[in-house]
């Protein structure tokens, strides 16, 4: 077995003041070498800084994010550490794995699989919750306990939702762009949970947002949800943002606060518009 937590740089650029690196590491849970986008904002103070972690969407790598957003300024203003995974693992080569851009490498999910064919490698889930955190423990914090939020867009928006419904005593907050609300009733989520968990619908039940909100126990929350009007995928009813507010409606406990943004569409674009917004929401909760 290696340690997840040692690192290699990969590429290093100076951006508003702070760094933005991309690492490399070898994974136990996915069992193959992951790289990961870290943006670490200059800190004269040398205080422990709080870290928001970001999930991209299907066919993303860990340069969509870095490259597309323009993120780094508010990063440094509010002093938050960025940590951007990749969204699947890479050159397992496993049969299929390459053929469509909607399940296998680029399209994890955000699950832990348990069909045999893809359950060795495709746990993004675990990686994502779990050993991702134990690298950002050893590497950015020193150790300190960490302060933490998530959030992400489209399959990454659906990836940070359950991460923090599943786990609400991991993260500080959560929020989303366009996210896939409710896969268990969308051809994109039904096409990768038969893939990565079988069959049995009862299973896909434990990655669904609309459905851990039924299940939730953490303290009261609020979900921030941007969502634009003329985003194609909400039209063919992939998204259905609607349905994440009504199982919120039958719990005192999760609130939506969906925002439908009049115009935007599902790009970059649209998440560069408003992604100052966000880090204004999370700084609330990380700097308390």
């Amino acid at each position: 077995m290696t340690d997840p937590t040692v690192l290699k740089l990969v590429s290093s650029n100076k951006c508003f003041q702070g760094l933005q690196n991309v690492y490399e590491h070898s994974s136990n849970e996915l069992k193959c070498t992951m790289k990961f986008a870290a943006y670490l904002p200059k800190n004269d103070s040398q205080e422990t800084l709080p870290v928001l972690i970001w999930l991209s969407g299907l066919t993303c790598t860990e340069q969509n994010f870095i490259t597309k957003s323009g993120f780094q300024k508010y990063a440094q203003e509010y002093k938050i550490i960025v940590i951007a995974p990749d969204t699947s693992p890479r050159g397992c080569k496993i049969e299929g794995e390459t053929e469509k851009w909607d399940f296998g490498e680029g399209a994890g999910f955000y699950v832990d699989s348990t069909e045999p064919k893809w359950a060795r490698n495709y746990r993004m889930y675990s990686y994502v919750n779990n050993e991702l955190h134990e690298v950002i423990r050893k590497n950015f914090t020193n150790g300190d306990d960490l302060r933490v939020s998530i959030f992400g867009h489209s399959m990454g928006g659906h990836g940070a939702m359950i991460s923090f419904l599943k786990n609400p005593n991991k993260y500080k907050s959560v929020s989303a762009f366009s996210p896939i609300s409710n896969p268990i009733n969308c051809d994109w989520g039904k096409n990768a949970f038969t893939g990565y968990l079988g069959s049995n619908v009862e299973n896909w039940s434990a990655y669904d947002s609309c459905c851990l909100v039924k299940q939730y126990n953490g303290p009261s929350v609020e979900i921030l949800v941007d969502q634009g009007t003329e985003d194609n995928f909400l039209k063919s009813n992939q998204l259905n943002p609607d349905n994440l507010v009504k199982a919120c409606e039958d719990t005192s406990s999760v609130r939506v606060n969906l925002r439908n943004q009049e115009g935007y569409d599902h790009s970059y674009y649209f998440i560069t518009t408003f992604i100052g917004d966000h880090f204004e929401f999370h700084a609330k909760y990380l700097k308390n």
